[in-house]
């Protein structure tokens, strides 16, 4: 500490200013060009929407609030809905006072901004680049952005202004310029739980010079210490698990981001995502009846938000809003969706949007991907709530589930890492009176989509059929590795009954390579045994319950907060199949969560033996309308076709056809051209844009109703 002390570079003399000449100042304006070109470039999640949903159009800033690093280390409280809006709403400072000086009157210099995955920190960094790009951060002169995990990935020494040109070519003019004159700076470190960083002197030497070759981690110890480029401003981002390793002293002001804890702030959100032109698929302003229809969902979501229910508790998180305003978008404005847009796609989607590229914990060997333990956890608890029929979880439901496999020092600081930075993103308080310490999932759905995601991706195993999937696998290696072997199979049997495992591997090689067959028949009967459960068959179809769940039910039915005596999990094998599809298999690969192009043959083979040969027997118009929903989400042509060919009478009477499930009904149906013998419309509430959509099909009915 002396010597760190003692060797600390002089700052640079107030009046030192940096020279005004051209070549800076139009390198700083292409500077702000480039920046505003690359943040205003949306994922394609945000693409369909249309322009208007650009982030300088449709941003509401989140509530943020100061912290400390005590606050961060101690014990979380209760989780309950009235200690999130007593802890978010305490200390709040705005995004422009960041730097203003702290309580005791010295200069802020370095703020850390932590929130749990979902609360808006990416979208809060991304908003404060295009302030400055417009002009309205004038404090600063320059702002750098960095990735940190962009930054994890260099292994060769660099210098600080070689890394900014490296970065940002037309810089080259500035970056001399960087630690050797009073120029403002700010620079913004993205994802610091991406880096592990070392603060110890034996370990990351002391350097303050911008022209010397530094690992990139280096680079960023010696700025965090102020020991390079003292003058400078930094922001930090990062999850609260990975706050703690940048020693306090360094730290000026923790922020903690709140996300949306003002309901007001919810209202806002919405209000301005679904009035937006593109909303109801019109490139210029809506019409009268479209204008209507907007504003009697903002007035149904604003008076669901109003009682305290439970969706106004999953919409803390903007991520959420995001969510509610995707589906929503899904079932109104059918004109505005790609056809190929499924339910499961919106929300393999939105967990693509919060989790793309991310690790658990980088400082882990294992390197496992969030989403991958997610499923491995979450996962496990939301199918065993799926099987026994239940909604609502006490923390000894939450402990059977993630603390199973605790068995070394590196699994319990994985699951302290995914208590802190991810549990609240999946589960939240539930607000029902007399269950304030339990939890439900943020979403009713999500619970849905993980045990769908955790059957798919077999975590669901006996012991015979994890050995089977982990022998077959390594059969043609056995020769190659046997430590390997021996390692592996170790985990499950112990070392007396590995000879005549061995044995049995010579004589029968096949015999284990079934197992993961057994595996996806299994998976295909749950499937068929989830779709057509007969005491279902009297409830609305799921389309009308995830529009229930979102926007509240009128009148005197049952609120929607309150669990009924009997819990449907309809979506459950619809997500099951969606989940198989190409398009959403892909995006899984990407979440370290992959399905092999065999595994979703071999299931959907197997399911042809159960699926179809279920859905003969004659379903209620509305079981039907979920086995419609279920093959369009399964987006398989062939399968859809063999499906609907078993189909002669397709009787829908009764159900509320909306452009979706119109758009649903000629979709799966269109994939054949046999002639269907009767279909049963009656009382379904058409009108003149559903027969436009049906006609095609219309055309083949010998019997039409």
């Amino acid at each position: 500490m002396l010597q760190e002390a003692t060797s600390r570079p002089a700052s640079p003399k107030p009046n030192q200013r940096v020279p005004k000449n051209v070549a800076t100042s139009e390198a700083i304006q292409k500077h702000k060009k480039s920046l505003a070109d690359w943040f205003r470039r949306q994922p394609n999640e945000e693409r369909q929407f249309g322009p208007s949903f650009a982030l300088d159009a449709t941003h509401v800033d989140p509530v943020i609030r100061e912290s400390s690093l005590e606050e961060i280390l101690k014990p979380s409280p209760d989780l309950t809905i009235q200690n999130q809006l007593q802890g978010s709403c305490s200390h709040t400072i705005g995004l422009q006072n960041l730097f203003d000086e702290d309580l005791c009157g010295q200069e802020v210099k370095n703020v850390v901004l932590y929130g749990t995955v979902g609360t808006g920190k990416s979208t809060l960094i991304k908003k404060m680049v295009m302030d400055w790009c417009r002009e309205q951060l004038p404090q600063f002169e320059l702002l750098l952005p960095f990735s940190c995990e962009d930054l994890s990935q260099g292994s060769s020494p660099v210098s600080l202004r070689r890394l900014v040109t490296k970065k940002y070519l037309h810089l080259r003019d500035v970056a001399p310029l960087l630690g050797s004159t009073n120029l403002k700076v700010l620079f913004i470190l993205n994802g610091l739980d991406r880096l592990n960083l070392n603060f110890r002197l034996a370990r990351t030497e002391l350097c303050c010079d911008p022209n010397e070759p530094l690992l990139p981690a280096a680079i960023v110890v010696n700025l965090l210490r102020k020991y390079m480029m003292p003058e400078a401003s930094i922001i930090v981002t990062t999850r609260p698990s990975a706050a703690r390793r940048i020693p306090s002293k360094f730290v000026g002001r923790y922020v903690e981001v709140c996300g949306f804890s003002d309901l007001n702030l919810q209202k806002l959100y919405f209000q301005m995502r679904l009035r937006q032109p593109e909303c109801a698929g019109t490139s210029g302003p809506p019409t009268a009846e479209q204008a209507n229809e907007q504003d009697n969902l903002l007035e149904m979501l604003s008076r669901n938000l109003e009682r305290h229910n439970q969706i106004m508790a999953a919409c803390f998180l903007p991520s959420y809003c995001w969510l509610v305003c995707t589906t929503l978008h899904f079932l109104y404005f059918t004109k505005a969706v790609p056809p190929t847009q499924t339910l499961t796609g919106i929300y393999t989607s939105f967990l693509r949007l919060n989790f793309s590229g991310e690790v658990l914990d980088s400082t882990d060997p294992s390197n496992i991907s969030m989403m991958k333990y997610v499923a491995k956890t979450v996962g496990k608890l939301a199918y065993e709530g799926v099987m026994s029929r239940q909604t609502c979880f006490a923390e000894k439901d939450l402990r059977r589930c993630f603390e199973v496999e605790m068995k070394t020092e590196s699994e319990l600081n994985l699951l302290n890492t995914f208590r802190s930075d991810v549990l609240r993103f999946f589960l939240t308080p539930c607000v029902q009176s007399g269950k304030e310490h339990t939890f439900v999932f943020t979403i009713p759905a999500m619970q849905e989509y993980l045990a769908a995601l955790y059957v798919v991706l077999g975590e669901k195993k006996t012991l015979v059929q994890r050995v089977g999937k982990e022998v077959s696998e390594i059969i043609g290696k056995v020769s190659e590795d046997v430590a390997l072997v021996l390692s592996l199979v170790t985990k499950f049997l112990p070392l007396r009954i590995l000879p005549l495992l061995f044995n049995l591997i010579k004589i029968f090689p096949r015999y284990f390579s079934r197992f993961g067959t057994k595996d996806r028949d299994t998976i295909a009967r749950t499937m068929a045994v989830e779709m057509f459960k007969e005491e279902d068959y009297f409830n609305e179809d799921v389309l009308d319950q995830i529009n229930f769940s979102i926007l509240g039910v009128e009148g005197p039915m049952r609120h929607p907060d309150e669990a009924s005596d009997d819990e449907v999990f309809e979506l459950f094998p619809i997500f099951m199949g969606g989940l198989l599809s190409q398009r959403n298999r892909a995006i899984l690969d990407q979440l370290g969560c992959p399905i092999k192009n065999l595994a979703a043959f071999e299931i959907a083979k197997a399911m042809k033996k159960t699926v179809i040969r279920n859905s003969r027997k004659g379903l209620p118009p509305s079981e039907l309308m979920d086995y419609l929903f279920f093959l369009h989400e399964f987006q398989n042509e062939r399968f859809t076709a063999e499906a609907i060919q078993s189909l002669r009478t397709i009787n829908l009477s009764s159900v509320k056809m909306t452009p979706l499930k119109c758009a649903v009904l000629a979709s799966v149906v269109g994939t054949t051209s046999h002639d269907v013998e009767e279909l049963n419309l009656a009382s379904c509430h058409l009108d003149v844009g559903s027969l436009r959509t049906l006609f095609p099909i219309l055309l083949r009915c010998k019997k039409l109703q």
